[in-house]
């Protein structure tokens, strides 16, 4: 499943760690034992050059292996990981029952390494192997204990005892693991299992998603064209009816001429939308933009007494397709104007902060109405007769070719606030 990383790859890093984890922990075990040895020469005997030996090529060779381990990134397959468990596991049992030979006590303190190999099987091995390996440290120790009582004798019972003792803790603690390691393991295949289903169940929520939008686009579309085309089809109609010289005639060809251009202009604004053209990046001069959307917002209030004013806040350059750009801010003033009562004010400005433009088109009209606000973006939608309903939604699409996004930062009665924000650029397009 796309986004989730197989269970089988999951266990396999989870292995490799595990695997250095104990292998850092066998590491620590043997030189805790070393430099308790030193330390308690007095009553343990001082460590001989076997002992020393021994402990030395251990440590080597388990250093060898994590770095072995740190190597494999992807984590260890199954059966190199069953590999890996046994061969640590017998090579564990071998130092052990090697150091004791060469320590020669009846009690040598080197059998509590065995504690990890069945750490080991409890992880990673199945129950069997866990007794086994439980089974084996007990007849390890047993033995030890009847091989150097044979030729240190008398045997002492308490010695046994003790043993058994130690075989009672090393036995619960190798079942209590393996019982709990278990259940964390069926939690996460439960929980893996779950995480497979939420992300089938969202990918599956997502394309029911597109193909909702899909279809209530192409319904707009249909319910946007079907309206010109009537009027056009109506249109020739009757003009087809009518004398070929005369005023009635002339309107209905009037009428058919203007719905075509409405029909062509809807037709151009679609294809804006659903082909955003890959913005065209160089340096570009904010005062420039901003002097031109003036003159052309002072033209389309021509006559109704808006006034209409610039300002630049900072930075006077950007990096941006100077077309586009103008292109969404020719939307937003417009737009500006129609929401403009007579005697009101305009003003275009631009302000730069952290690294980002914003390009704020501020009106003194009413507020925007609730419901509408929650629209105001989506395509085809549109409170103006006439208009398309889709200018703010190429306005937004061009933000977001930018690396930024196209939103109302204000909304109150006579300050409306639409805010054009520009992010890095080179890193919108991925260069």
């Amino acid at each position: 499943m796309p986004g989730i990383i197989p269970f089988k790859q999951l266990e396999a890093l989870a292995f490799r760690r595990q695997q250095i984890a104990f292998g850092v922990l066998t590491l620590f075990v043997i030189a805790v034992l070393l430099v308790i040895h030193t330390l308690f020469a007095s009553l343990l005997g001082e460590p001989s050059p076997a002992v020393i030996l021994l402990l030395g090529a251990a440590f080597s060779v388990k250093t060898l292996e994590i770095v072995w381990l740190q190597g494999k990134r992807e984590g260890i397959n199954e059966k190199s990981a069953r590999t890996a468990t046994l061969t640590s596991v017998i090579g564990v049992f071998v130092l052990a029952f090697l150091l004791a030979y060469f320590t020669n006590r009846d009690d040598p303190p080197y059998f509590v390494m065995l504690a990890v190999p069945i750490l080991q099987c409890a992880y990673h091995l199945r129950l069997t192997s866990t007794i086994l390996a439980i089974l084996a440290a007990i007849g390890t120790m047993f033995a030890w204990a009847m091989h150097y009582f044979s030729t240190h004798p008398p045997p002492r019972p308490t010695e046994y005892l003790e043993i058994a003792m130690i075989a009672a803790i090393y036995a619960l603690m190798g079942l209590l693991v393996w019982y709990l390691v278990n259940q964390l393991r069926s939690n996460e295949l439960r929980l893996y299992d779950n995480m497979r289903e939420l992300e089938s169940t969202r990918e599956r929520l997502i394309s029911e998603e597109k193909l909702s939008a899909v279809g209530r686009f192409a319904s707009s579309i249909a319910h946007e064209i079907r309206n010109p085309v009537a009027m056009i089809t109506s249109a020739l109609a009757t003009a087809h009816g009518l004398p070929a010289e005369g005023p009635d005639r002339e309107e209905m060809l009037s009428i058919a001429g203007r719905e075509a251009k409405r029909l062509e202009k809807l037709t151009k604004d679609f294809l804006t939308y659903a082909r955003p053209m890959r913005p065209d990046v160089s340096e570009t001069s904010l005062v420039d933009i901003l002097e031109h959307m003036v003159e052309l917002t002072k033209m389309h209030a021509a006559g109704r007494n808006i006034a209409v004013s610039y300002e630049i806040v900072g930075t006077t350059h950007a990096s941006i397709d100077q077309s586009q750009i103008e292109a969404a801010l020719v939307n937003l003033c417009l737009n500006a104007v129609d929401a403009t009562h007579e005697g009101g004010r305009i003003e275009v400005r631009s302000r730069n902060d952290s690294g980002r433009l914003f390009l704020d088109v501020q009106n003194s009209g009413p507020r925007i109405e609730a419901d509408n606000l929650k629209q105001i973006f989506e395509p085809f939608f549109t409170t103006k007769p006439g208009g398309t309903g889709l200018g703010l939604a190429i306005a937004r699409g061009i933000a977001l070719a930018h690396g930024g996004d196209l939103y109302i930062s204000k909304n109150e009665d006579k300050k409306v606030v639409f805010t054009l924000q520009i992010n890095n650029v080179s890193e919108a397009l991925g260069e």
